[in-house]
């Protein structure tokens, strides 16, 4: 299977915090949800990805090129969508698209034009008169406007009301309808993840924990319940994050494990359970 985005042992350090041999990849024409909670190394990784820091080691790959030696012609085919928008407040939507037009060889005023108008933008509106989830809408718009293949989000639907944020998932599923096109989006929402992604990479304290497709995760890890000291030390490093209570345990783990544990109480795992517990690995906890 070709890969939009390829990644490989990144490494960038900042003193004590950073991330360490980052490694997963994102298929042609699939979402990717990257996981984390704030600090974990989501914005660091996607600033790597577009060379907007000089990373300490490893290699990134997009539609197969290095993301270094071939970054202006990669550029033209990314659209990009951080959490707050760079343009000067004083622009009118109208301004901020002439002023990204120069940058972009396919860049369309149709298109964009198109966009405002299925995201209900006043194209005389200005930067600082947008709410919250108007500013999401007109950097998605500036980013679909020169026809990328593939779209970098940075916790795009955070703040955004249920109607926006339906709206932009939308958007983004129409997107991948083609299949040469690709999304890795970072965000902790577990309903977004559930309706749209197809992967899941979760990351802790700047490490991959888990990458896998968001089906074979769900089928693979199990929640799992007991009582206290049912579990050897050894077999509770089995249990994603162990957490103890006065009455008993619980975590998840991979269904292979079972057979090596005692019989205990499972359940399905449900997406909330995969985002708190991957969320907690390796920090097993009492309370």
């Amino acid at each position: 299977m070709e890969n939009a985005l390829e990644i490989k042992n990144l490494v960038k350090r900042f003193g004590k915090f950073g991330v360490h041999d980052v490694s997963f990849s994102l298929p042609k024409g699939y979402i990717m949800g990257f996981v984390g909670k704030n600090g974990a190394g989501k914005t660091t990784t996607i600033k790597a990805i577009l060379n907007m820091l000089n990373r300490d080691s490893g290699e990134i790959k997009i539609f197969g090129k290095d993301n270094l030696k071939d970054e202006a012609e990669i550029k033209q085919k990314i659209g990009v969508v951080m959490d707050s928008p760079f343009y000067e407040n004083e622009w009118t939507l109208v301004q901020v698209g002439k002023a990204l037009k120069p940058f972009y060889t396919d860049w369309s005023d149709t298109k964009f034009g198109d966009l405002l108008h299925h995201f209900n933008l006043d194209p005389n509106k200005k930067i600082k008169e947008l709410s919250r989830g108007m500013k999401m809408k007109i950097m998605v718009a500036c980013a679909l406007a020169h026809d990328p293949d593939l779209l970098i989000l940075d916790e795009p639907t955070g703040g955004l009301d249920a109607v926006a944020r339906d709206e932009l998932l939308e958007t983004l599923q129409a997107f991948v309808k083609d299949e040469n096109k690709s999304i890795l989006f970072s965000t902790h929402i577990t309903t977004d993840l559930e309706k749209i992604a197809d992967y899941l990479t979760f990351i802790e304290n700047g490490k991959i924990v888990h990458s896998d497709t968001k089906d074979n995760m769900l089928e693979k890890y199990v929640v799992v319940k007991g009582g206290l000291n049912v579990l050897s030390p050894e077999q509770k490093k089995l249990i994603i994050a162990y957490h103890e209570t006065k009455v008993g345990f619980d975590g998840i783990t991979d269904k292979a494990n079972l057979k090596s544990l005692p019989k205990l109480v499972t359940e399905p795992c449900t997406m909330d359970e995969l985002v708190v517990r991957f969320n907690k690995e390796g920090r097993n906890n009492k309370e």
